[in-house]
């Protein structure tokens, strides 16, 4: 299936491509968030504390962004489609584990196990998804292709919470892995066939193991601290040691890589202004989302009494809308260029990230919808050609870097995310029913009002991000690395 002349896959076989590398992204971002809704289940299925049966969740995501940096370089040396392949079989074999072990073998534990193992699987599949479409599509089919698997990408995040609550209700808590193992077993067959081998790169010096471990330690370390330190207590000893553990791993870690003849990571990248401000673009994006996405249905339940399958549907205005800019983001990527794209996508993100500032007690539900379709597409136009910026900026030798570079800035800003949005929730009550002296013998509707300010604030953030996401998106320039010579010529020739 491979062009021999352009190393790209051939255009009858572009679709099959693009969806291949799309059931991965979808299903190892569904699988993110899946489990959440199932969680209470869980606990009961198992007799365990709330905080225990968090760890489901948060196991996964721990390995997987431990594990992401290193995939990707291991990808640039062994070949995309070894690393992808492999990927996609532990993560199949893993559901698998996920949904059967737990039943019979270790029970509780073993859950979490396997739930870690099947991580593994995800951070392969994650790292080399974007540097697959760099490397195999033709130059004139590379926008519409990162538009659909970014865009598929976070239709899985945002769709998890519903499937899972369907297959909870309907089956049983074991199906939210189970569902995985056919659609795994197809894409194993299906990417066999289409996607390109591709020749490992010859390095000098051995892999840089130090670098590797320090890269795993460092960010599992920064995703329990975040995720566990309110269970803890912030000033837990537990929490200070886990949080010195990673400032020191992290700090070592750069230190490492500067030095390094083959870094997992080139800390060097960062020197070049415009792979900064791309690269912060695409963190403040993922940021200011997880404040929507965690927040907005305990405002839905809470404020406006809806059931959580109601709440979900709501929510699912964000995801078409980001479905349909994602389409038009591919089909004009060629024809306005990615910085005129970021530029625009700004513009519906800041004007959805103002009306969730305005969130009452009596706001319709249009008028939540509405702003989310906004902020969808927002989203959905600005994802994918923020992240082709940052791939082409740099050789494609280190496509299998940058692409786990930016997983990682899809999925860990999410679940730092969520503990700032929690954290300014409650400040902002706390703040709001001082100031108007109110007490917890105050009538329902008075609270209920509090408490939608109080999402109001948490809500400010991610306009004051919309508003420097805008910034940035016209201070960033497209810098193309010759490697994408052919992609240049397209750009200039159909922007100009």
């Amino acid at each position: 299936m491979d062009n021999p002349a352009t190393g790209t896959a051939p255009k009858q076989g572009f679709a099959l491509l693009v969806f291949s590398i799309s059931l991965a992204m979808f299903m190892t971002s569904l699988d993110g968030t899946i489990v959440n809704i199932a969680l209470p289940t869980i606990s009961e299925s198992f007799n365990v504390s709330t905080s225990t049966v968090s760890w489901v969740a948060t196991s996964y995501l721990l390995v997987m962004v431990g594990c992401v940096l290193v995939f990707g370089k291991v990808a640039d040396t062994l070949g995309y489609k070894r690393i992808f392949l492999s990927g996609f079989v532990i993560f199949t074999i893993g559901s698998f584990l996920c949904g059967f072990l737990p039943e019979f073998i270790a029970g509780f534990p073993s859950l979490i196990g396997s739930r870690m193992f099947q991580a593994i699987g995800a951070a392969m599949l994650m790292s080399v998804a974007a540097a697959m479409i760099s490397t195999f599509v033709a130059p004139d089919q590379k926008g519409k292709a990162m538009s659909i698997i970014m865009m598929l990408a976070a239709l899985g995040t945002a769709l998890g919470p519903t499937i899972g609550g369907v297959l909870t209700q309907y089956l049983s808590w074991h199906w939210i892995f189970f569902i995985n193992i056919p659609v795994g077993i197809v894409a194993i067959m299906l990417g066999a066939k289409v996607i390109p081998a591709s020749c490992p790169v010859q390095r000098e010096g051995g892999f840089d193991k130090p670098g590797a471990v320090l890269a795993f330690i460092g960010l599992a370390s920064l995703v329990f601290v975040v995720s566990e330190g309110s269970t803890f207590g912030w000033t837990s000893p537990v929490i200070i040691g886990m949080a010195v553990l990673m400032v020191v791993s992290l700090a070592w870690f750069v230190k490492n890589e500067l030095s390094a003849d083959d870094p997992v990571l080139d800390i060097r990248l960062f020197k070049k202004r415009n792979f900064v401000i791309a690269n912060l673009i695409l963190i403040l994006v993922f940021f200011s989302l997880s404040g929507i996405n965690y927040l907005l249905p305990f405002y839905l339940e809470y404020v406006h009494s809806y059931d959580t399958s109601t709440a979900g549907l709501i929510m699912t205005s964000l995801s078409f809308a980001m479905m349909v800019a994602g389409l038009i983001s591919g089909a004009t990527f060629n024809r306005v260029g990615p910085r005129r794209l970021c530029i625009l996508a700004s513009i519906p993100l800041i004007i959805g990230y103002f009306l969730m500032t305005m969130l009452r007690t009596y706001t319709s539900t249009g008028f939540v919808m509405l702003a989310l379709a906004l902020i969808g597409f927002g989203l959905g136009l600005i994802v994918s050609p923020i992240t082709t910026m940052i791939m082409m900026s740099v050789s494609k030798s280190k496509a299998g870097m940058l692409s786990s570079l930016t997983s990682l800035e899809r999925n860990g800003p999410q679940s730092i995310g969520i503990a700032t949005y929690n954290a300014l929730l409650i400040l902002g009550v706390m703040l709001i029913a001082k100031n108007y002296d109110i007490t917890k013998d105050a009538p329902v509707n008075i609270k209920l009002e509090v408490l939608s300010a109080g999402f109001d604030v948490a809500f400010i953030l991610s306009l004051i991000f919309g508003i420097v996401i805008l910034i940035l998106s016209l201070a960033v320039k497209e810098e193309i690395h010759p490697d994408y010579a052919a992609e240049a010529k397209i750009l200039i020739r159909n922007v100009e």
